[in-house]
């Protein structure tokens, strides 16, 4: 059996706050407080990273590589951020987090029952969000 290429996904507000978090297979399957801790961590760490940069215009981290796994990051205009956990070297991860933008603004913000800086609770997210993960693994593993 192939190792799926996206191992989680994270998606935290404006204040550092985790709203979505979801599993795909990774090894070791975190509980609701380590997400939360991971989450806050991240949103930190993206910040001090913005005034550290020695570089005028510093967005923050896009790409945190480790031995074992990769984190991508996109952060929007509004200062969302989302970001995958996913095997070394997966290609084309910068447009997946724009796909799932794209998908967080058309099932989620749209939502007249979604209070903003809330948690996600959107079955039509949900439910697109699986089917570009689907498509997404099966370019990546060729199946």
């Amino acid at each position: 059996m192939a190792l799926a290429a996206i191992y989680s996904l994270f998606i935290i507000n404006k204040s550092g706050g985790l709203i979505y978090y979801k599993d795909y297979g990774s090894a070791g399957r975190m509980d609701t407080n380590d997400s939360l801790r991971l989450a806050s961590l991240w949103h930190s760490m993206h910040a001090i990273s913005q005034q550290l940069s020695p570089t005028p215009g510093c967005t923050g981290i896009d790409l945190l590589q480790a031995h074992n796994f990769d984190l991508h990051c996109f952060q929007s205009l509004t200062g969302t951020k989302i970001f995958v956990v996913c095997e070394t070297g997966a290609p084309n991860m910068e447009m997946l987090l724009k796909v799932i933008y794209e998908l967080y603004t058309d099932f989620v913000l749209k939502n007249p029952f979604y209070e903003m800086e809330m948690p996600i609770r959107c079955e039509l997210f949900d439910l697109n969000l699986a089917q570009v993960i689907q498509k997404d693994r099966v370019a990546l593993l060729g199946r």
